[in-house]
């Protein structure tokens, strides 16, 4: 098949989005694509993806591909990264078969993917994550020993105006199923009114949602101008060793912020920031909790998180799941009960009130003299 769009290039899928369209041809280089990626792909409703790197290597079975291709998506995959040194953003490109081509010239070439394809790779995949496992498990017992201070001792969490003592905090990330998670709470949030606590993108989801963060935790990298220009307070990411590449961009925004130097990951802190403040309750929609989803986050170790949730496990209640756990709807038994109930009120006000029964008195009388009777 044949297909021809504008080029849009980014290497960070996250970023890409945010600017693609359907008409589009959107060119990264993602290496095992990741659910939460081929989600938000999906959502911009492109019909072509050109990966310069393999969407499934074979590593772990990743589900990002296999839902890119079930949702009609074309992928031509493992094209090369030279594709972004041939390629500038805005010209027309086409595709045919395996072939990228720019004024009928091949500039690349890969492989188109299909859905049994991509199945055929994951059950191989599958068959490996024994050896994933043991590697994270290392990978995670090496770090436990450099990172127990998370959990024998308190941590220097920085002060901020937000009120958090004796509330409810509500975390979100930017992961599986968040957005639904998230919808999902909004009965909860607009009566408890939690202290609302977004890790880089999972700020905007937040506004998407209909509310405004209080706190935004992170390396800002994945949130946009208007989100951290929103009015909440910023927290920045920094390395151990003191570097903080989010200062760089709230700088060029003129937002000030507060740097924490930490070695955990974005939520870890979000968590840590709740519990240390005194939070009452901690609820968390999109966390990471899992051996795939921190390979897909492209994690090999979960020492910090492992901590965290040990340390803040009493006050903590994950909401993954929760749009699945329970959907309010109303049937037929349901409006009829409405209704019976408003009839019973109606007879009851007509029973005790002298006016009531004046009123309907004299509509009666109206109806008769209109029908001649």
């Amino acid at each position: 098949m044949r297909y021809e769009g504008i080029a849009r290039l980014d290497k960070r899928t996250k970023d890409l989005v945010k600017r693609l369209g359907h008409d589009d041809i959107a060119i990264i280089d993602h290496v095992d694509m990741d659910r939460v990626s081929a989600e938000g792909l999906l959502a911009t409703g492109v019909e072509v993806v050109v990966n310069a790197s393999a969407s499934i290597s074979g590593t772990y079975p990743n589900v990002g591909p296999l839902l890119l291709a079930r949702g009609g998506v074309q992928i031509l995959d493992a094209v090369g990264p030279e594709v972004f040194e041939r390629i500038a953003e805005g010209t027309v490109v086409t595709i045919e078969g395996a072939d990228l081509l720019v004024d009928g010239e091949v500039v690349a070439r890969g492989t188109r993917l299909s859905v049994a394809a991509i199945e055929e790779a994951m059950e191989a995949a599958q068959a490996g994550l024994g050896d994933q496992l043991d590697r994270f498990a290392r990978n995670t017992l090496e770090f436990l020993e450099k990172e127990k201070a998370l959990l024998a001792r308190g941590v220097g969490v920085p002060e901020v105006k937000t009120p958090i003592a004796g509330r409810h905090v509500l975390v979100v990330v930017r992961g599986y199923d968040f957005r639904e998670d998230l919808d999902a709470l909004k009965p909860y949030i607009r009566e408890v009114r939690p202290v609302l606590i977004g890790v880089d993108g999972g700020a905007d989801a937040i506004r998407e949602a209909g509310f405004s963060p209080d706190i935004i935790v992170g390396d800002m990298d994945s949130v946009s101008d208007e989100t951290l220009s929103s009015g909440a307070e910023l927290i920045a990411h920094a390395y151990p060793d003191g570097r903080c590449p989010a200062m760089e961009r709230l700088d060029a925004l003129g937002l000030p912020a507060i740097q924490w130097a930490i070695g955990a990951t974005s939520e870890d802190l979000a968590l840590l920031l709740a519990y240390e403040s005194g939070a009452d309750l901690i609820v968390a929609v999109g966390t990471h909790a899992n051996l795939v989803e921190y390979l897909d986050k492209g994690r090999k170790g979960m020492a910090s998180t492992f901590l965290v949730r040990l340390k803040v496990g009493p006050r903590l209640v994950d909401a993954k799941g929760v749009n699945k756990l329970y959907r309010t709807s109303v049937g037929p038994s349901d409006l009829l009960l409405l209704v019976g109930a408003a009839l019973v009120v109606v007879t009851v006000i007509v029973t005790i009130s002298p006016m009531a029964r004046t009123m309907i008195g004299l509509v009666l009388l109206r109806l008769r003299a209109w029908i001649g009777v």
